[in-house]
């Protein structure tokens, strides 16, 4: 009996040691896998809030980058929208920029050629006629400068007489033309009446100025029917205006 009850607490004991070395392995388990699902936590929330989590270093690296970006502007997105509005190199700043290198070209046309040009005569409401109106079409498709006044040959260009301008006649800017537009030169051909240095011109040439003198080529201008009776040492020429005007354009 005694030896019975000898086996049977040692089998108690081996029991009880059993029981407590499952629990204290099932404690050290449950403790590890808390402890690690802490951790995944932590690392979760750390790269939703940019990449300031200390799990995944290239992900911190790159959240602290995007926030760094996003507060100087300097960003794709941000950086693109902050420059254009600034007006640096965005489009704003290059509509700016174009609107007035714009500006400057369309307000100064270039100087109209003779192949821009058609050039009539046309007799003035006088008898005899000691004056003609020269009237310069723009004949191109855009706008171009006519500048000081035309330059007459009344006879071969290369012996013609000078005809020179009359002062008062000269407008305070050039005119500019646009397509399709006309401008005036009122002329002085001779003194009037029967005269020994006139003679019977049927055509004659007309010449323009370019922005450093004479241009090239010149147009032929055919007279008004009968001819013009030209005196070259009687003859002067008013400069290109807008409209005729009385007084500045009599001479």
């Amino acid at each position: 009996m005694r030896t019975h009850h000898k086996s049977t607490v040692l089998a108690a004991a081996a029991v009880a040691a059993l029981s407590l070395g499952l629990t204290a392995c099932g404690g050290g388990d449950s403790a590890t896998g808390a402890k690690d699902a802490g951790s995944a936590s932590a690392s979760q929330q750390g790269s939703g809030s940019g990449g300031t989590g200390t799990t995944d270093n290239g992900t911190a690296a790159a959240g602290t980058a995007d926030q760094t970006a996003a507060k100087s502007g300097s960003g794709s997105t941000g950086g693109s929208t902050a420059t254009g509005g600034t007006g640096g190199t965005g489009t704003k700043g290059s509509t700016a920029a174009g609107s007035t290198s714009g500006g400057k070209t369309s307000a100064k046309a270039p100087a109209c050629a003779y192949g821009d040009i058609k050039v009539t005569a046309a007799k003035a409401d006088e008898v005899p006629t000691e004056h003609i109106v020269l009237t310069a079409t723009n004949t191109s498709g855009s706008a171009c400068t006519l500048l000081e006044y035309p330059l007459i040959a009344f006879g071969p260009i290369q012996t013609a007489k000078d005809i020179p301008a009359v002062a008062k006649s000269k407008p305070a800017a050039p005119v500019v033309l646009k397509p399709g537009a006309p401008a005036y030169a009122n002329v002085r051909v001779s003194l009037g009446g029967v005269h020994e240095n006139n003679k019977v011109v049927k055509s004659f040439n007309v010449n323009l100025f370019a922005a450093d003198g004479p241009a090239e080529g010149s147009i032929v201008v055919k007279a008004p029917a009968g001819g013009l009776a030209v005196d070259e040492a009687a003859a002067k020429t008013g400069y290109w205006t807008g409209e005729l005007r009385n007084g500045a354009d009599e001479f």
